[in-house]
């Protein structure tokens, strides 16, 4: 049976049934770091794969001490982090942020998680065997917080060939209570930007949104997930956080953007650079470099995500 992606022109039945499909195809799902050619199917398909269990206990646990560290300022103290009182808790200090850009840039614990072994086999077989990495985002969604507004990361960051990546860490427990992700499986294939229009939702932080009302919400899914899983999806997916709701729960995660080594990256950071053909700020994680012979760059430097978020002017 032929689906149609998007679910605009598909029937009740078919919406159901395709919601049903993707919620339970096997294929989804990649386990014990094995990616199958089904795995590798499905991304191209719908746009996003689920691999839990993908890191470890003990690499959790690593991931939520570096992130206490940095929120502390133990790796270097940036602009508009105030300063920890005596005797405060981490989760007291941790309440005060919503997510820092660029955390590698301080941690070389976070440097060298860009390269996480099983992540990257993925990639190998999702993106290309030549792959790089070009900015990473530690998430730190306390209760109350807002979500972000749906979009499309390639938006943001403009790869020539469409092969921007998401690997969404999930450090903690995420479900929809404390804002998990929201997808729209197969809206990678419609191959374009979308429009964004102003956001009236307290949902979200962002001043601006996709509006997805076209879609089915039967086509629309949560994903909820245990700590330590990661999913990856593809930089044309439309997808979405909403608000934390609880009252006493963090939704801590680590965002690892990644891209074919062969295409270069037009990305100027959102205005803040000179727009080359080539951006260089990458870290190489596999393979082998075709522009070994134009010097990496050290552009970007971390700065905090503000409470209300407007990138794009």
């Amino acid at each position: 049976m032929a689906f149609c992606f998007t679910g605009r022109n598909c029937s009740f039945g078919i919406q159901k049934y395709l919601k049903l499909i993707l919620m339970n195809n096997e294929s989804a799902y990649v386990r014990n770091g094995n990616v199958t050619p089904d795995n590798v199917q499905f991304y191209k398909d719908y746009g996003y794969l689920i691999c839990p269990g993908m890191v470890s206990e003990q690499e959790i646990a690593e991931l939520k001490s570096e992130t206490v560290k940095i929120f502390r300022g133990e790796r270097g103290v940036i602009d508009g982090m105030i300063p920890v009182e005596a005797g405060e808790s981490d989760a007291d200090v941790l309440k005060k942020y919503v997510a820092i850009h660029f955390p590698h840039k301080i941690s070389p614990a976070l440097k060298t998680f860009l390269g996480q072994k099983n992540i990257v086999e993925v990639l190998k077989k999702v993106v290309s065997p030549n792959v790089k990495s070009m900015q990473s985002m530690l998430f730190v969604k306390g209760p109350g917080k807002a979500g972000q507004a749906w979009h499309q990361d390639e938006y943001y960051i403009p790869t020539r060939d469409k092969s921007l990546i998401g690997a969404w860490i999930a450090i903690d427990d995420a479900n929809v209570q404390n804002g998990c992700l929201w997808l729209i499986p197969g809206t990678h294939r419609e191959g374009y930007i979308m429009p964004r229009v102003p956001n009236s939702s307290d949902e979200y932080a962002d001043t601006d949104v996709i509006d997805v009302s076209g879609y089915p919400k039967e086509n629309i899914i949560q994903v909820e997930v245990k700590s330590g899983t990661v999913v990856l999806f593809h930089g044309y997916l439309l997808h979405s956080s909403k608000r934390n709701k609880t009252s006493d729960t963090f939704r801590t995660a680590l965002v690892n953007h990644y891209m074919s080594a062969e295409s270069m990256l037009p990305w100027d950071q959102d205005g803040k650079f000179k727009l080359t053909e080539d951006m260089r700020d990458i870290v190489m994680i596999a393979g082998k470099d075709p522009y070994a012979h134009k010097p990496i760059t050290d552009l970007n430097k971390p700065y905090l995500r503000p409470e209300v978020l407007e990138i794009k002017k």
